[in-house]
């Protein structure tokens, strides 16, 4: 009996490459960058801060009512880094002349012609290093033109008033135009104000025509006041002339 031994064919060893890896469309797009405009923190540490900071935004609001092209805010986020949302900083009070009067959600720099031409820090416990410091200097990087700062308990600046004006790249104080004990009056040249602290009280005042900037109460006010006067004085000139038509008419 003859046995045979089965053998398997040869085969040619081939090399094969890898598969290529599947790309699906998600149909997903790329994250935006996020901006966030608030940082869930109170507003201002207490009265003492809010007074003011309520009473500067309020007050250039009403002064520059009527123009379109000056833009102010107070406690808002001012991203300065495009595409990158830590490179921010919050100022108290912000005045951008030659911008949009819009509303903002933040303010972006690179979506404005320029920095802010003025900025105001009131200083508190918690912010009175970052204000004479890493605030400062943030906004002296920028270009903000002027940058103030008030400190309403007098706890922590002397005197409670500073103010810094950008010359050549670099902050320079502002030199008081009146100063003692319970006054201090700086020249801010790019509002065209004198900012004015008389022992507790800040206010912004128009050199011009020696006047506090009311506040948006103290404004309406004056609005209801000046109204009633218009009013009188329609009802005296209407029994003037009444006055007048019975005189002629006797004659």
């Amino acid at each position: 009996m003859t046995t045979e031994t089965l053998t398997k064919p040869a085969t040619t060893a081939r090399s094969e490459s890898p598969p290529k890896p599947v790309r699906y469309d998600t149909g997903y797009l790329p994250q935006p960058i996020v901006y966030p405009d608030s940082d869930g923190q109170p507003m201002a540490e207490s009265d003492f801060q809010f007074e003011p900071l309520a009473y500067a935004v309020e007050s250039l609001k009403q002064y520059f009512h009527d123009r379109s092209d000056v833009y102010v805010a107070g406690n808002i986020f001012l991203y300065y880094k495009e595409g990158t949302p830590s490179e921010v900083v919050a100022p108290d009070v912000l005045v951008i002349i030659g911008a949009e009067n819009r509303k903002h959600h933040s303010v972006k720099l690179w979506e404005e012609p320029k920095a802010p031409d003025f900025v105001l820090e009131i200083t508190s416990k918690s912010t009175r290093s970052a204000d004479q410091g890493s605030k400062k200097g943030t906004y002296e990087f920028l270009g903000v033109t002027e940058y103030f700062c008030y400190d309403p308990t007098g706890d922590y600046l002397k005197p409670p008033l500073r103010g810094f004006r950008l010359i050549d790249g670099l902050f320079s104080p502002i030199q008081p135009t009146e100063e003692s004990d319970s006054r201090v009056v700086l020249r801010s040249e790019t509002l065209g104000l004198d900012l004015q602290v008389i022992g507790s009280e800040f206010r912004f005042v128009d050199p011009t025509a020696s006047r506090i900037l009311p506040n948006l109460a103290e404004s309406e006010r004056l609005r209801i006041d000046a109204e009633r006067k218009h009013a009188d004085a329609e009802t005296r000139v209407r029994e003037l002339e009444a006055q007048l038509a019975a005189l002629q008419k006797s004659n």
